[in-house]
């Protein structure tokens, strides 16, 4: 079964000390020169990428519940999705986006390559670093409203779960709680 990752908002402080909301950067020209998921695909996946992407869009089913949340969307909504086909994080979160794109007219979804474009890998850090996917949501006139990105709470808990086990120092794992799963 896949997940479907947690959202972060936008308003934080960028790298530069500045409001990411309020940067000024121009997310809607990156929009307009995106590449749909299978130009993307296409253009910088090879062949064993390929097979990655299409073996989770294939296993991706939406659910009635996603389909009546995504039914009620009527205004649209641009998604700005930064990523890069070799990274196993896109290849598990990049095809729910274009099955939800699929369903739902009002979701415009375009692709940038992490490694093709410095100035937008700059402007989406996380932590200090371009790390994908990232998805800035953006309103019907363009302006950035929201964004998603790298890793959810959930699996960087697994992770720490799996390196250090139940007496992770970090005390966010606890044995036999599931919580963190869901997260």
């Amino acid at each position: 079964m896949t997940t479907i990752p947690t959202t972060t908002p936008l308003g934080g402080t960028s790298p530069a000390g500045t409001s990411a909301a309020g940067s000024g950067f121009d997310f809607q020209s990156r929009f307009q020169d995106g590449l749909s998921y299978q130009q993307f695909i296409e253009k910088y996946a090879n062949e064993r990428d390929q097979t990655r992407w299409q073996a989770v869009y294939d296993a991706v089913v939406l659910t009635d519940d996603h389909r009546t949340i995504l039914s009620s969307i009527v205004r649209e909504v641009r998604l700005l999705c930064m990523a890069g086909t070799w990274c196993g994080d896109c290849v598990r979160q990049c095809p729910i986006l274009q099955r939800f794109a699929e369903a739902c007219p009002q979701l415009q979804l375009r692709f940038i390559d992490r490694d093709h474009d410095a100035a937008l890998a700059t402007e989406l850090r996380i932590c200090g670093a371009p790390r994908v996917p990232q998805v800035v949501f953006l309103s019907e006139d363009g302006e950035p409203v929201h964004r998603f990105g790298d890793r959810t709470l959930s699996q960087y808990r697994t992770m720490a779960e799996k390196v250090s086990g139940a007496s992770c120092a970090t005390g966010i794992v606890v044995p036999g709680d599931e919580s963190h799963r869901v997260v």
